[in-house]
């Protein structure tokens, strides 16, 4: 039994496991690498309990996929999905089966070694998070709002400013004012605002 808190690192990419091992290792955490979603699964059961993470795209069993199968073996480790640019919709599918938080590639270290330690130290109630959510969007105008479910549901700037009727410059006028007026840093922040608050 290991007195560091274990990261269960699931990767298809052998040069990403070893990478995220070395950086998780230098900054105190015991490393264990899984080459697939399947893999981890068969040992689910006994592996020591952390945190996990795990890219959602990887062949055969896909890191949503593993999530799910994770839920249903009753398995309740926090997760933490890494995504590609452009994988909104998957990140947004993730959150709301029951991921901690999504890290965007390329990403810097303090970036994951905070959402790991976010991972692994225990996470507000859903309740506590709704309330705190739902008092950081209560500033937005209606426009602001309607700007962000398209987000939300993964729509480019084009298609959200050809539902709205507006110009693309206009919605990122939006978007950009959804950040100041929510605090949010990043999209992935965002996007964690905005489905705590059940949108």
């Amino acid at each position: 039994m290991s007195d560091k808190p274990v990261v269960h690192v699931i990767d298809d990419d052998e040069a990403i496991r070893d990478s995220m091992a070395f950086m998780l290792d230098m900054q105190g955490f015991d490393v264990r690498l899984h080459d697939s979603g399947t893999d981890f699964l068969e040992v689910a059961a006994e592996v020591e309990a952390g945190c996990i993470v795990t890219d959602v795209r990887m062949p055969g069993m896909t890191g949503l996929e593993l999530i799910r199968a994770l839920k249903a073996q009753g398995v309740g480790m926090p997760v933490v999905v890494m995504t590609g640019h452009g994988d909104v919709p998957l990140a947004v599918e993730a959150m709301k089966a029951g991921v901690v938080d999504f890290v965007e590639k390329p990403f810097s270290d303090e970036v994951m070694v905070k959402a790991v330690r976010t991972a692994l130290a225990a996470p507000p109630t859903a309740d506590a998070a709704r309330q705190d959510a739902l008092s950081k969007l209560e500033g937005l105008s209606p426009r602001e709002r309607d700007v962000l479910l398209g987000v939300v549901a993964g729509k480019a700037n084009k298609v959200i400013a050809h539902d709205l009727q507006i110009s693309p410059r206009t919605v990122e006028i939006y978007r950009a004012n959804l950040m100041t007026k929510t605090g949010a840093r990043n999209m992935p922040d965002l996007m964690r605002l905005a489905l705590a608050a059940g949108l």
